[in-house]
C-alpha cells in the first residue's frame, strides 16, 4: 500500500481526547465535547488497584450506548501486563464495539499479531465491524520498526508518537522533550512508516493542559509536516487542535482546482497539466485528495 490511499474509513482524528476509564464523571461528561476521537483509557490513567474495575466501567459504558456511537477508541494495557489480554476479549466481545484499540508500547509486529488474534476469535459471532487497532510507537525499537509495524495488519490504521515513554526510552532530558524541533527526526521516521502503509500518522500529546505557545507551536508544526491529527490531555486543547488540523478554505480550493484540471488532462489524454504556471501531476493529486478528505472529515 504505497500508493498514498488511505487504508481506513473516513473517521477524523484531528483532536483524540484522553479520557481516564476509571473516570464515570469524566466519561459522562465526554459526550458534551468535539473531540473527533475520544480514547478512553485503562492504561496510564489508572491505577493498578483499579484496573479490573476500570474496565467494567469502560465496557458498561459503551454496552450502554456511551458517546452515542461516536469516534471511540479504547487504550488497553500492554501485552505482558496482567491486563492485557482480558482487556481485548472483553471489549472485543461487546455488541456495540468501540471503533479502534489503542495498543501501546508496540515495538514490533508481535504486539499487533497478537492482539488481532484476540480481536478475530472475540469477533468470531459476526455482530459488526471489526475493530480497528492503532499502534503507540513510545520506545526507540518501536520507532526503528515503524515501517513494520504500520504493514503488520489490515487492521491496524494508525501509528501513535507517545512522547513521554519515548523521552523516558531514548534518555531524553525533560527540557529538550519539550522543543519540538528535537522530535523532528521521530516525526518523519513515524510519518513515512504511516504514509507509506496507507495509515493515518497522529502526534502524541503535548505534556501540559494549557493552550499556550509551547502546545500551539507543537501542534502547528505537527500539521505542517502532514500528520493528521494529535491527542489532547485536556478538553480545553480540542477546538485549537480541531482548527489547527482542518484544512483552510484556500488550501481547499487550490485542492480541488488541482484535481479538476488533472481531471480535464485525463480526459484529454494527459498525464499532466497546468495550473496557475506550475506542472502538476498524480503526486500533487494525492496530496490534493488528502486535503479534502481532511476537509469533509471536518464537517461530518
Amino acid at each position: 500500500m504505497s500508493d498514498g490511499s488511505e487504508r481506513v474509513t473516513a473517521l477524523g482524528r484531528r483532536s483524540c481526547l484522553s479520557v481516564p476509564g476509571s473516570s464515570s464523571r469524566k466519561l459522562e461528561k465526554a459526550a458534551a465535547l468535539a473531540a473527533d476521537e475520544f480514547v478512553l483509557d485503562l492504561e496510564d490513567a489508572v491505577a493498578a488497584a483499579e484496573k479490573a474495575d476500570a474496565r467494567r466501567g469502560v465496557v458498561d459504558f459503551l454496552a450502554g450506548g456511551g458517546l452515542n456511537g461516536r469516534g471511540v477508541a479504547v487504550r488497553v494495557n500492554a501485552l505482558g501486563s496482567p491486563w492485557f489480554e482480558e482487556d481485548v476479549r472483553a471489549l472485543g466481545a461487546l455488541a456495540r464495539r468501540p471503533f479502534s484499540l489503542v495498543v501501546p508500547k508496540v515495538e514490533g509486529t508481535a504486539e499487533i499479531d497478537v492482539v488481532a488474534g484476540l480481536l478475530g476469535e472475540a469477533e468470531a459471532d459476526d455482530r459488526g465491524e471489526p475493530i480497528r487497532v492503532q499502534a503507540l510507537v513510545e520506545t526507540a525499537a518501536g520507532v526503528a520498526r515503524a515501517g513494520a509495524i504500520a504493514t503488520a495488519s489490515e487492521r491496524l490504521d494508525a501509528l501513535i508518537i507517545g512522547y513521554a515513554d519515548l523521552a523516558a526510552s531514548l534518555g531524553r532530558s525533560p527540557a529538550l522533550a519539550r522543543d519540538p524541533d528535537s522530535w523532528l527526526a521521530v516525526q518523519d521516521a513515524v510519518l513515512i512508516a504511516a504514509r507509506a502503509a496507507g495509515c493515518q500518522a497522529i502526534d502524541g500529546p503535548w505534556l501540559g493542559v494549557e493552550v499556550d505557545e509551547g502546545f500551539t507551536r507543537a501542534a502547528r508544526r505537527a500539521a505542517e509536516l502532514g500528520f493528521d491529527g494529535k491527542w489532547a490531555i485536556h478538553p480545553a486543547q480540542i477546538d485549537a487542535l480541531n482548527a489547527l488540523f482542518t484544512p483552510d478554505e484556500a488550501e481547499v480550493d487550490r485542492a480541488e482546482r488541482v484535481l479538476a484540471a488533472l481531471d480535464e488532462a485525463a480526459r484529454a489524454g494527459a498525464g499532466a497539466a497546468a495550473l496557475d504556471g506550475e506542472m502538476i501531476d498524480e503526486a500533487l493529486a494525492v496530496g490534493a485528495r488528502r486535503i479534502l478528505a481532511k476537509a469533509q472529515g471536518s464537517r461530518a
